[in-house]
């Protein structure tokens, strides 16, 4: 995709504070983080989002994501790691290349991920299985 930001971050046609490269990612510190140490996994190849990505990059990003996201606590001693992967505007997609968020978080920082925990009902489970398992 010739106009995708991420794009030219992950091929480096844009200039990147890189952390890590291979052949299928380049992992680069976030412009606007969340927190200090907060990197963006990004994909060489442009998908959209995850219903994209075929399988053995999925795989790929998720070992990557435990490699870097070791580095990231023992070097920058942060208290916890949020892995976070958004897809389409409703969940919090503003650029449209799969990237997955490594957020290091700290015991006092202020960031909140969080949403009201519902229950799951009895009619609800055996209507949503129905639907996922038909």
């Amino acid at each position: 995709m010739t106009d995708c930001i991420f794009c030219k971050i992950a091929n480096g046609e844009i200039p990147s504070a890189t952390i890590y490269e291979d052949e299928d990612f380049r992992v680069i510190l976030d412009v606007a983080p969340a927190s200090c140490g907060h990197v963006l996994i990004l994909p060489k190849v442009h998908f959209k989002d995850l219903y994209e990505m075929p399988e053995a990059l999925l795989q790929k990003v998720m070992v990557l994501a435990k490699k870097i996201g070791t580095n990231i606590k023992q070097s920058l001693q942060c208290d916890g790691l949020n892995v976070l992967q958004n897809n389409e505007v409703v969940a919090g997609q503003t650029v449209f290349h799969f990237h997955v968020h490594l957020i290091p978080r700290y015991e006092k920082d202020d960031i909140q991920i969080k949403w009201a925990a519902g229950q799951l009902t009895d009619d609800d489970k055996d209507s949503i299985l129905a639907k996922l398992l038909s």
